[in-house]
C-alpha cells in the first residue's frame, strides 16, 4: 500500500516568515540595547535632560492644573512652542545655539562647549570666550618684545587707604597658563595662536591687579611661577598645567592661613572687537568670569563672580563679558576653584588688547573687588566677634 503524505506550502512560508521576523526582531532588541548601554539612567544623564527644561517650561506645565500660573510669564512666552521642544529634546538641536548642530561631529569644538550663566554686553554663543592651546614650537621659540607696549600710564600718587588688612596678604593671584601674551607686545607677531612669551605675559597684569589692590589696603601675594616652564621641563602636555598650578596653590595656601580669595589670572583667544570696550572715551580690555562645572564648591564661586559682575556692570558698563560655566571632555572641569569657595578665574582681554587697556581694567578690577571686599569684611565681622 502505497502511503501519500500532504504538505500545505501556506504553512510553511507562514512559519518561515515567522521565523524570519523573530530572527530581526531579536538582532534589533541586542543591537538596541548595546548601542543605548552608554546612555543608561543616571543622576548625570538626568540632570541633561532636565537641563533642557526651561523656566517657561515649569510654568507651562503648572498651569495644566492652575491657570493662574500662566499670567506670570510675559505674553510673548504664554504659547508654549511643542513643536520645538519635541524638536530639541530628540536630536539635542537648539537654533538657540548654533554649536549644537555640529558640535559632536568637528574635532576639537569642545574648545567653544561653554555655557552662558550670566551675559555681559553683546555676548552670546557665536562670540564665548575661549583659550587655544599653543603648539610646542611655539612655546619653545624666542620673541622680543615691543617695550614701549608694556609703559604704565602716569598716575598721580595714591592716598594712604583708610583701612587695610594690617599686614595680612588675603588676596593670592597666580596664572596657571603663565605665558599668554598679546600680539601688540610681540614684535613681528601677527598669528593669534602664537601670543605667548616667556615674560611679557599675563603676570603683569597679575601683578598690576597686586598694586592695584594694596593701594587699596588690601594685603596681596602675586606668584609668577611658570607653569608652562615646569610643564616643557617634565615633557607633559599644555592640558596638565593645572596639575602643576595646584600644587603651588595648595602649598601656598598652607604657608599663609591669612590667604581668602584665590585668583587665576588668563587671557581669551578671541579678537579685538569681542575683548574691547570704550568707556568714557577710553580703551579698556574687557573681562570674562570663568566657573568650573565639575567643582565642588561651585555655588559659592558662583556667588562671587556674580557680585563682581553686577558692580562692574554698575561702575563699568560693558566691561565684563559675563560668566561662563566650563565642564566636560576637552576641559579641566575644577580649574583649582574646588580649594575655596572664593576661587576666582578671570580673562583678561583678548589676543589683540594692549598693556595700557588692560592696566585699565586691571585697576577698575580691584576697584570693583575692594568694594566687595570691604563690604563683605563689615558683614563677616559681628559673626568673628560672636565667636570670639
Amino acid at each position: 500500500m502505497d502511503m501519500m503524505v500532504t504538505v500545505d506550502g501556506a504553512s510553511i512560508k507562514k512559519w518561515i516568515i515567522f521565523i524570519l521576523f523573530l530572527f530581526i526582531g531579536t538582532i534589533t532588541v541586542v543591537a538596541t540595547m548595546t548601542a543605548t548601554s552608554t546612555y543608561r539612567l543616571s543622576s548625570s544623564s538626568v540632570h541633561e535632560v532636565a537641563h533642557r527644561f526651561s523656566t517657561e517650561s515649569l510654568v507651562h506645565l503648572l498651569s495644566s492644573e492652575n491657570v493662574y500660573f500662566r499670567q506670570t510669564l510675559p505674553k510673548e512666552k504664554r504659547q508654549l512652542p511643542y513643536s520645538t521642544y519635541f524638536f530639541e529634546m530628540t536630536t539635542s538641536v537648539n537654533f538657540n545655539d548654533p554649536r549644537s548642530l555640529l558640535g559632536r561631529e568637528l574635532p576639537g569644538f569642545s574648545l567653544y562647549d561653554s555655557e552662558i550663566i550670566l551675559a555681559g554686553e553683546g555676548t552670546n554663543f557665536t562670540n564665548i570666550p575661549y583659550e587655544s592651546p599653543p603648539p610646542l614650537e611655539v612655546l619653545l621659540a624666542e620673541r622680543e618684545a615691543a617695550q614701549e607696549q608694556l609703559q604704565e600710564e602716569e598716575t598721580p600718587p595714591a592716598p594712604a587707604p583708610s583701612q587695610t588688612t594690617g599686614g595680612r596678604k588675603v588676596v593670592y593671584i597666580y596664572h596657571t597658563h603663565t605665558q599668554e601674551s598679546y600680539l601688540p607686545a610681540l614684535k613681528g607677531v601677527t598669528n593669534p595662536n602664537f601670543a605667548h612669551h616667556p615674560t611679557v605675559n599675563v603676570t603683569r597684569v597679575g601683578k598690576k591687579i597686586g598694586e592695584e589692590l594694596e593701594k587699596r589696603g588690601i594685603g596681596t601675594v602675586v606668584d609668577t611661577t611658570d607653569f608652562i616652564s615646569q610643564l616643557l621641563t617634565n615633557n607633559m602636555p599644555y592640558h596638565k598645567a593645572y596639575e602643576m598650578s595646584r600644587k603651588t596653590v595648595v602649598e601656598a595656601m598652607a604657608n599663609n592661613r591669612d590667604v581668602q580669595y584665590l585668583i587665576d589670572i588668563h587671557r581669551d583667544s578671541r579678537r579685538r572687537n569681542d575683548t574691547t570696550v570704550t568707556i568714557n572715551g577710553v580703551d579698556y580690555a574687557r573681562v570674562s568670569f570663568i566657573i568650573g562645572g565639575e567643582n565642588a564648591k561651585y555655588e559659592k564661586n558662583l556667588q562671587l563672580v556674580t557680585k563682581l559682575h553686577e558692580l562692574l556692570e554698575k561702575k563699568y558698563p560693558g566691561l565684563s563679558r559675563g560668566t561662563f560655566e566650563k565642564k566636560g571632555v576637552g576641559t579641566n572641569g575644577k580649574f583649582n576653584q574646588d580649594l575655596s569657595e572664593n576661587a576666582i578665574l578671570i580673562e583678561f582681554g583678548g589676543v589683540d588688547n594692549t598693556f595700557p587697556e588692560l592696566y585699565r581694567t586691571a585697576a577698575a578690577v580691584a576697584d570693583v573687588f575692594s568694594e566687595y571686599y570691604w563690604q563683605a569684611e563689615k558683614v563677616n565681622a559681628p559673626q568673628q566677634a560672636e565667636k570670639k
